[in-house]
């Protein structure tokens, strides 16, 4: 099987995870994905446990890209990255929005060089408004969109932070959805083009809970941990739907007169005390729980530690966790490609580069320089 963006040249100036996750998308689907850092590096080199020199969060976004340092502080360094432009089929890059054009490397200057050329911008808030300059990790799109509020509202708790950067993730599967439209587009127009993904745009649109807001009522449908003799499951669906399940198919009642006048809360804390006698009495065993949520055909899942992941017979099956080169001479894990094609193939290609590691293939791969070329360049491409 052939890899599907095989031959489609990469260059990934973003750093941290938007940016660089849909680079490493990109790469599991064949395309020669080239990152390029500063000298110092993306700063997530530093974070997590540190194997054969590549730090883990590093590792997991970065996995199978080659790498070249260029100091873009120099002018020789702007002029090499337009060199690659000329080659390149995708830039993608994470700046604040006026960045790419201070350092004189705008799309048009670059579409000028290259009008084939897909870049991929994304940033917090979008260009052109008065949130652009904005610093914009995850978290503070994850705040001022509503997630956090509404996690809090959920939790009965005080507003923290979610369990993952969400609207880094977001924007970069946009990100990927939009370059492979863009892709698919110049193979009959043979024009470039200019993409712009916005954090706060990607996560509003891939919030199902957004009509609530926007029809202005509360959400009230949650899917909450139930207490069980399976101990604590996650059961699909409002605690109404699971009520009218228990009674039609296993007779639960809330032992309540039936009159009307009995107050809601009364009502709401009888069956949910009906509901958890059920779960964890009626149903005496893990085997009970489980006979009995699937006879309602309500979905369910184990509360997991998160150290667990790699027990889900699922996970195991399908290889989800997969195993590459640690660069140190065995192997580390980390998640694999998410796609299954039957006729194409995704993978994960390797560990993750060293800062540096193939500033001498990429130029003699893409542009056919080798030492010559590149020695009146020397002070801007950092030596590892």
């Amino acid at each position: 099987m052939s890899y599907p963006l095989a031959g489609i040249k990469v260059l990934d100036m973003s750093r941290v995870l938007a940016g660089p996750f849909a680079g490493r998308m990109l790469s599991d689907l064949g395309a020669d994905v080239v990152k390029l850092e500063p000298p110092e590096g993306d700063v997530t080199r530093l974070w997590g446990l540190k194997i054969g020199g590549i730090a883990g969060y590093y590792n997991q976004q970065n996995a199978g890209k080659r790498n070249i340092s260029i100091d873009l502080r120099k002018t020789q360094g702007i002029e090499l990255v337009k060199a690659l432009v000329r080659e390149a089929d995708v830039l993608i890059e994470n700046f604040r929005p006026d960045v790419m054009g201070r350092l004189g490397l705008g799309y048009d200057t670059l579409a000028a060089i290259n009008p084939r050329l897909l870049m991929l911008s994304i940033c917090g808030f979008g260009a052109g408004n008065p949130d652009s300059r904005r610093a914009a990790y995850a978290p503070i799109v994850h705040a001022e969109i509503g997630l956090v509020s509404r996690q809090a509202e959920i939790s009965n708790a005080y507003p923290a932070e979610l369990a993952l950067s969400v609207a880094d993730t977001n924007a970069g599967l946009h990100g990927l959805v939009g370059l492979l439209a863009a892709l698919y587009a110049r193979e009959s127009t043979g024009k470039g083009d200019h993409l712009e993904i916005s954090m706060v745009d990607a996560s509003v649109v891939t919030n199902d809970g957004m009509n609530y807001v926007l029809d202005g009522i509360r959400q009230v449908i949650t899917n909450e941990v139930h207490e069980t003799a399976a101990g604590p499951l996650m059961i699909a669906g409002d605690f109404r739907f699971i009520w009218k399940q228990l009674t039609r198919h296993f007779g639960v009642t809330d032992g309540l007169p039936a009159e009307d006048d009995i107050p809601l809360q009364q009502k709401i804390e009888a069956r949910r005390s009906a509901a958890r006698t059920f779960f964890t009495e009626t149903c005496s065993t893990r085997e009970d729980v489980i006979a009995a949520l699937d006879k309602m055909n309500i979905a369910w899942g184990d509360v997991r530690p998160r150290e667990a992941i790699g027990e889900l017979a699922s996970v195991q099956a399908r290889g989800t966790i997969s195993q590459i080169d640690d660069r140190a001479g065995s192997t580390r894990p980390i998640p694999q490609s998410p796609y299954r094609f039957r006729n194409n193939e995704a993978r994960v290609q390797g560990g993750a580069p060293h800062l540096g590691e193939h500033n001498e293939a990429v130029f003699l791969d893409w542009l056919d320089w080798g030492a010559d070329e590149l020695a009146p360049y020397s002070e801007a491409l950092v030596t590892p």
